[in-house]
């Protein structure tokens, strides 16, 4: 495994750590404006990337079938949201507990669930990365490192936010800068892990990479309708997050279709 490799597994993590920092400078939450238009643009990158990163690939993959390449890409398509929606009936949805803990007062109970809440979600994302990146490894010819590179990049960015409301609300509720930096950056370590997991498990995965790269797609596409798009698009500031969402989805597709 290379070194580029190596980096691209950690951009996520690396995306938490940041928004985890701001615990160390800023006084109060994210802005809004700012934090709508990051999540919008995560969400136009990973919306682009399920498409041209995943689900593509996954067709091309079985195109000697013919007309039933498809079938692959549609199975591991709705496992993936199947699989999302049964962890979200399980724990609850990540943009119900932020503005509990925005707008009610806060203690460190619905602080502590939505660390738990969000490390769990961050698992399926850092195997999305994996399966990719695994795919690229292989010689997958439909898998370009531009394209895995970028999605890193796309899950990063949401990422961000995702530990700066961890962190900030530790900070009021007594906890030190530094602890509360440490846990909101530690939500976001499953995600490294999983992805180094799922490329030393290739061998195993190569195989069946149709319906694992359908599966991440699925489950990206849950996560975005679900979580980011209800955030992106509630209160004010929605017009501003709808275009870096188009900005992301743009500059995803032509990544993954000009350096494909």
């Amino acid at each position: 495994m290379n070194i580029n490799v190596l980096w691209g597994l950690m951009i996520p993590f690396i995306g938490t750590c940041l928004g985890s920092a701001c615990v160390f400078f800023m006084q109060k939450n994210l802005n809004e404006k700012i934090q709508k238009n990051l999540i919008g643009f995560a969400a136009g990158v990973m919306t682009a990337a399920s498409i041209w990163s995943l689900l593509i690939p996954a067709i091309e993959q079985e195109s000697s079938k013919g007309r039933l390449a498809i079938i692959p890409a549609f199975i591991g398509f709705w496992l993936g949201i199947l699989f999302l929606l049964l962890i979200d009936n399980v724990i609850p949805h990540l943009h119900q507990f932020s503005k509990e803990v925005e707008g009610s007062k806060k203690n460190i109970s619905n602080t502590a669930m939505m660390l738990l809440a969000v490390t769990i979600h961050n698992i399926p994302e850092g195997m999305t990365v994996g399966v990719v990146y695994a795919g690229y490894l292989a010689g997958n010819s439909t898998i370009t490192f531009a394209g895995a590179l970028a999605l890193s990049l796309g899950i990063a960015i949401q990422n961000f936010p995702e530990g700066a409301i961890i962190s900030m609300p530790l900070h009021s509720e007594g906890l030190s800068k530094r602890k509360s930096f440490v846990n909101g950056a530690l939500s976001g370590i499953v995600e490294p892990i999983g992805a180094l997991l799922t490329i030393l498990l290739s061998k195993f995965i190569v195989p069946a990479l149709p319906y694992l790269l359908s599966f991440a797609a699925g489950a990206m596409i849950y996560v975005i309708v679900e979580e980011l798009i209800p955030e992106m698009s509630s209160g004010k500031h929605s017009n501003a997050s709808t275009v870096f969402y188009a900005i992301g989805f743009s500059i995803m597709m032509l990544l993954d279709v000009m350096l494909g």
